[in-house]
C-alpha cells in the first residue's frame, strides 16, 4: 500500500507503528464519480473510506445529515453494524482510501482509543482523546494534587492559650498562622488565628496575657483535601476569599496549610496573582492592572490544559470581585446599600473566558432616592470596565442606558411585559439575557426578588413559550455550516456561537424557562432539566459536554487573535483545524441538530 497514507489525521494518529503498519498492507484505493452512491441505506459495509479527494455527503432521506472532505473517515458506525443506516453520495470526483472490516475490527481489538474514535458517541471520543493527551503531554499543574504544591506545617494551639503565648508561637516557629482547637464547638472547633487577627487583638483593649486566642480565632476553617487538584483549591480560594486553606486527608486528619501564595506560584508565577492584585487594588487604576492580567492567565491555563469547566468558574469570580471592587470605589456607600449590581449573558451563566461586550444593570431598592448624580456615576463604571478591556454593549445592554436600571417594581413590570405581551424580538432577546442575571455588588435579595416576581408570572399559552424559543432558529440549521466548515461555500471562517453555543444555551435556557426553573448557568439548568425528565440524560450530557467542546474551540481562537493584537472575534478557521476537532465538531453540530429537533416537538415552535 502506498506509503503517502496520512497517519497524523484521526483516528489513525493513535496507532502504533505495527498497527500503522498493518493498514498499509491491507489498504486500497477506489474512485467514485460525482453523484455516485458509496454506501446505501441497508448495504453491508463491507470498508471504512478515508477521503483522498473530494467530499462525500450523508443523507437521510432528501436531507443532508453531514460533509466528510479530506482525511475524513466514514462509515465506522456502520462497518461496526454490519449495514449502512444512511445514503452517502459523492458530491463531486472522489479518490477514497478503503480498509476492509477485518482490518478494522483487528485494529479495534488492539487499540481501544482507535476504536473510540472511530465509531463512538460524542462523550466517548472526548473521553477518549483526554486519556490520550494524558499519555502524550506532561500532565497539568492545575490537575496536580494539592500535596504535590508546598505546604507549610500546621502549628496548633488551645483555644484557652493567650495572644501573648501565640505571638511566641509566631516568633519561635516563624509562622503568620496558628490553628485553634476549641472542642466546646464540636464538629466546628477547629478555628484559625492569623497575624491580621493579631492586629485586631491588639485593638480589642484587654491584657494580651489574658486574652484567649479562642475568642478572636475565625471557625470554622477552610479546608481542601490532599488528594483534589490544585485548581479544585484554586476554586475555593477565590470562592471563600481566604488566603489560606487547610490540607486534610481522607480521614479528615490536618496535613498542612496551603497559601494562596504559594499556590499561585506553584501553577505560574507571582505576576498572575490576579486575585490577590484585586482584593489589595485600591484605585481603579490597580484594578485595571489586574484585568489586564486575567487574559494573560486564561492563556497560561488553557496551555496547561485546564478543564473548560473549571476555567470558567475561575475567570467567573475574579471578574465578580473585578466588578464589585470597581463598584465599591466608583459608587457611594448609600447607593451600594440599596441597590444590586448585576451582570447577565454568559458572564452571568458562567460561561464568559475571554473579555466581552458589557452585559449589566442595576436593581434600586423600592422607595429608595438614589444619588441626584446617578446616571453619572453608572457611566464612570462603564467606562472604569471599557479601560478594564469589556468594550461597550452594541445594543447599550449596560446600566449607563436608563433602560437598565430602575426599582425593583420598575423591574418586574418590564419583565411582565417583555415575557406576556412583547412587542418584537429584541424585547423576547432582552428577557433572555436578564434570565442569566448574577448579583455581583450591593444586596442581591434585590435581584431574587424579580426572580421570584417573574416566577410568579404564568405562561398560559404554549405560543409565548415558542415565541421566545424560536430564536434557535436564528441562524440556520447545523447542517448549513458543514459545507463551511470544509470551506466549500466561500466562508473562510465559522461562527461557533451562531453555529452551535447560542442554540444550546437559548433552547436550554427556553426549557428551564417553560419549567420554572431559576438555575443560571446552562450546566445547572441541564441539570435540573434531566432531573425533571424533561431531557434524556444521555442528550444532556452530550449538551453539556458540546458546550465546553465549543467554548474551547473559541477560547483556542481567541487566544489566537489576541496574541496577534487582533480584535477577537469569536470564529474558527477551519484550516487550523485538526482532522480530530473537525470530527467533534461534526458530532456538536449533529448533537444540536437532534436538540432542535427536541425543541420544536416539547415547545412547539411550529405554532409561531
Amino acid at each position: 500500500m502506498p506509503n503517502a497514507f496520512n497517519f497524523s489525521a484521526s483516528p489513525f494518529d493513535c496507532l502504533s507503528t505495527d498497527e500503522q503498519a498493518l493498514v498499509r498492507s491491507n489498504v486500497d484505493i477506489a474512485y467514485f464519480q460525482p453523484q455516485a452512491v458509496v454506501l446505501e441505506v441497508g448495504a453491508e459495509t463491507t470498508h471504512l473510506f478515508v477521503i483522498i479527494k473530494g467530499y462525500v455527503t450523508q443523507m437521510e432521506g432528501d436531507e443532508v445529515q453531514a460533509t466528510f472532505g479530506p482525511d475524513d473517515c466514514f462509515d465506522g458506525r456502520s462497518l461496526v453494524a454490519g449495514r449502512a443506516s444512511s445514503r452517502f453520495v459523492a458530491a463531486e470526483e472522489v479518490l477514497v482510501y478503503q480498509l476492509a472490516r477485518a482490518t478494522v475490527q483487528e485494529l479495534i481489538a488492539r487499540n481501544a482509543t482507535f476504536g473510540a474514535l472511530l465509531f463512538s458517541d460524542l462523550g466517548n471520543k472526548l473521553s477518549a482523546l483526554a486519556q490520550r493527551a494524558e499519555e502524550h503531554e506532561t500532565q497539568s499543574l492545575l490537575m496536580a494534587r494539592v500535596d504535590q504544591a508546598y505546604l507549610r506545617p500546621a502549628h496548633t494551639v488551645p483555644a484557652s492559650a493567650s495572644i501573648v503565648q501565640v505571638a511566641q508561637v509566631f516568633k519561635d516557629q516563624r509562622t503568620t498562622s496558628v490553628l485553634v482547637e476549641d472542642p466546646s464547638r464540636g464538629a466546628e472547633g477547629l478555628g484559625i488565628f492569623t497575624a491580621t487577627s493579631l492586629q485586631h487583638a491588639v485593638l480589642d483593649g484587654r491584657p494580651l496575657d489574658r486574652l484567649p486566642v479562642g475568642d478572636l480565632a475565625v471557625y470554622p476553617v477552610v479546608t481542601v483535601q490532599a488528594s483534589d487538584t490544585i485548581g479544585d483549591a484554586m476554586a475555593v480560594l477565590l470562592r471563600a476569599r481566604v488566603h489560606r486553606v487547610v490540607v486534610v486527608d481522607e480521614a479528615g486528619q490536618v496535613q498542612g496549610l496551603l497559601r494562596a501564595l504559594d499556590l499561585f506560584s506553584f501553577v505560574a508565577n507571582q505576576s498572575h496573582l490576579v486575585g490577590v492584585q484585586i482584593e489589595q487594588a485600591s484605585t481603579l487604576e490597580d484594578l485595571q492592572h489586574a484585568a489586564a492580567l486575567i487574559t494573560q492567565l486564561i492563556a497560561a491555563l488553557h496551555r496547561g490544559g485546564m478543564r473548560i469547566g473549571l476555567m470558567t468558574r475561575l475567570v467567573q469570580q475574579l471578574n465578580t470581585r473585578l466588578f464589585e471592587r470597581a463598584w465599591g470605589m466608583i459608587a457611594p456607600s448609600d447607593l451600594q446599600a440599596n441597590s444590586c449590581l448585576f451582570v447577565m449573558g454568559s458572564e452571568g451563566r458562567g460561561e464568559q473566558l475571554l473579555k466581552t461586550d458589557q452585559d449589566n444593570g442595576l436593581l434600586l431598592r423600592d422607595g429608595y432616592q438614589p444619588p441626584h448624580n446617578l446616571a453619572e456615576i453608572c457611566q464612570q463604571f462603564s467606562d472604569a470596565l471599557a479601560r478594564f478591556g469589556y468594550p461597550e454593549c452594541p445594543g447599550r445592554i449596560m446600566l449607563n442606558n436608563p433602560a437598565w436600571r430602575g426599582t425593583v417594581k420598575e423591574f418586574t413590570q418590564r419583565l411582565k411585559r417583555w415575557l406576556l405581551v412583547p412587542e418584537g424580538a429584541d424585547d423576547l432577546m432582552n428577557l433572555g439575557i436578564f434570565l442569566d442575571a448574577l448579583a455581583v455588588a450591593g444586596d442581591a435579595h434585590l435581584l431574587t426578588q424579580v426572580r421570584d416576581n417573574l416566577q410568579a408570572f404564568t405562561l398560559d399559552s404554549d405560543v409565548q413559550v415558542a415565541r421566545f424559543a424560536a430564536a434557535v432558529d436564528a441562524f440556520g440549521s447545523p447542517a448549513s455550516w458543514w459545507g463551511r466548515l470544509l470551506g466549500r461555500d466561500g466562508a473562510e471562517q465559522v461562527n461557533l456561537k451562531k453555529a452551535g453555543l447560542f442554540p444550546i444555551v437559548h433552547g436550554v435556557r427556553s426549557l428551564a424557562l417553560a419549567q420554572g426553573i431559576g438555575a443560571t448557568s446552562t450546566a445547572e439548568r441541564l441539570d435540573a432539566l434531566v432531573a425533571q425528565q424533561v431531557l434524556d440524560p444521555k442528550l444532556g450530557q452530550e449538551l453539556q459536554e458540546s458546550l465546553y467542546f465549543l467554548m474551547g474551540l473559541r477560547l483556542q481562537a481567541g487566544l489566537h487573535e489576541w496574541a496577534l493584537h487582533r480584535p477577537i472575534s469569536g470564529n474558527v478557521d477551519p484550516s487550523t483545524l485538526s482532522s480530530l476537532e473537525r470530527d467533534l465538531l461534526k458530532d456538536t453540530l449533529a448533537v444540536v441538530k437532534r436538540f432542535k429537533a427536541v425543541l420544536h416537538q416539547r415547545l412547539r415552535l411550529d405554532l409561531v
